[in-house]
Order: structure tokens, then C-alpha cells, then sequence
């Protein structure tokens, strides 16, 4: 089975199938809508066949689906339909960070961080990847874990704060999350100088790996609601 896999970014959606392994590059952007994403991706896999497509989106999924519209994209996401977008193939939702952690996966209990336009995170255990959001609990001066370690806190803070920063976030989540060791992805890990024996730089083109590997896991169907009863009335 053919698998299409999009990595949907705040700067590139990237493009890739089991047979088209080396990802095409969409421009993407803070005004990104679903439907010129997939107008996109249309026009850049042209020719191509897949049986399936796996999203790796920058927010939180659950269920299958978006469950908020993200911090770097248009809007439109939630409630969209991709399946009649994309012709009715299958599809799979999956946090992007996530996806990548799934890609990087070698073993134990890893942390995945992505500092990318944001702050990606994910855990995988015994094989199961767990999606986290971290970005934006609050860390120190009233701003945010995104805000220190994401792009902005690069423009702002410059390359030297960033890694002290970066190091920082990696020992506090690291303890917090109980972890044997970190994966440190997102397109701008390659700017860290020294990494302590603990923490890997994860390939960005694992992500591709990962949305392949996610339809080798079982997909969990959403819990049906419980009906809602009246509460009982007092003798």
C-alpha cells in the first residue's frame, strides 16, 4: 500500500509517499486554509499514485480529527472535510510532532521536542506514541515554553539564549515526563551547538517514516457517549 504523507508545517507542507521518499516542499503560512492546502498538494502530486494519506497536523488531534484550529496556519481546520477533499481515500489525522517522534522511534521511553515555527511534543512508549502539548504551558516571565524555545524566541532572544533556553526546556521536560532519553527535531535543531549524551538530533525526514508507520497501528475508535440522565429526585 502506497501511502501519502503530508507534514503540515507553519513555514512548508511537505509531501512524500513510500515510492516519492525525498519530500516536495509547499510554502505554507499563517493564512493557510485546508482547502488551499489541499489545492496544493493536488497540483504538486499530480501523476502520482497512493492508496491512503496520513496528516500530520500542528495541533491537537483526537479521534481522528483536529479538535483545535492551529496557532501558525489559516483557519478552517476543524470540522473540514478531508476525505471528499482528497477524493474519498483514507485517511489518518496525527499531531505532527507525534508523526516525527513515531519516525524517530528506536526504543524505551523517548521524548520527542520539535523546534520548528513552534514547539512540537510527543512521547513514545513500548512503541505507542503519546501526543503531548506542551507549547504553550507557561514557563518563565509570563511567556510561554513556545515563546522561549519556538521561532519567535529565536528572533527575539538570538542564537545564544535560544540554546541555553532549548538546553533548559529539554532538562525540565525531560524529568517531568520521566523519559530515557530526548529526540530533538523541528527545523531549527540543527542550529544546537552541544547536546548532552541524553538528547539525539532526530532526522526531519523520519516524520515521512512515521506517517508510513502509523497505519501498521491499530486505529482506536472514539468511546461512545453515555446517555444523560436526570438526576434523581430527593424523596
Amino acid at each position: 500500500m502506497n501511502t501519502l504523507v503530508l507534514d503540515i508545517g507553519g513555514t512548508h507542507v511537505k509531501v512524500a509517499t513510500n515510492k516519492h521518499l525525498k519530500p516536495i516542499k509547499i510554502p505554507s503560512g499563517p493564512e493557510l486554509t485546508p482547502q488551499q492546502m489541499v489545492d496544493a498538494v493536488l497540483a504538486a502530486t499530480d501523476g502520482w499514485s497512493y492508496d491512503r494519506i496520513t496528516l500530520g497536523f500542528p495541533g491537537p488531534v483526537q479521534h481522528g480529527q483536529p479538535m483545535a484550529e492551529p496557532h501558525n496556519l489559516g483557519t478552517g481546520w476543524v470540522g473540514f472535510d478531508f476525505g471528499k477533499a482528497f477524493g474519498g481515500k483514507p485517511h489518518r489525522f496525527i499531531n505532527d510532532a507525534a508523526m516525527q517522534a513515531l519516525g524517530d522511534y528506536a526504543g524505551g521511553r523517548m521524548l520527542f521536542l520539535g523546534v520548528g515555527t513552534g514547539l512540537g511534543s510527543a512521547m513514545v512508549i513500548k512503541g505507542l506514541v503519546v501526543p503531548l502539548e506542551l507549547a504553550h504551558l507557561p514557563y518563565k516571565k509570563g511567556r510561554t515554553f513556545e515563546e522561549y524555545v519556538g521561532l519567535s524566541g529565536l528572533q527575539l532572544r538570538g542564537k545564544k539564549r535560544w540554546r541555553k533556553s532549548v538546553l533548559d526546556v529539554i532538562e525540565r521536560l525531560r524529568a517531568a515526563m520521566v523519559c530515557d532519553h530526548v529526540v530533538l527535531g523541528g527545523g531549527n535543531a540543527k542550529l544546537m551547538k552541544a547536546l548532552p549524551e541524553h538528547v539525539v538530533l532526530g532526522a526531519n525526514t523520519n516524520a515521512i517514516k512515521g506517517g508510513i508507520r502509523l497505519w501498521d497501528m491499530p486505529e482506536i475508535p472514539a468511546p461512545k457517549a453515555k446517555p444523560l440522565t436526570a438526576p434523581k429526585k430527593k424523596a
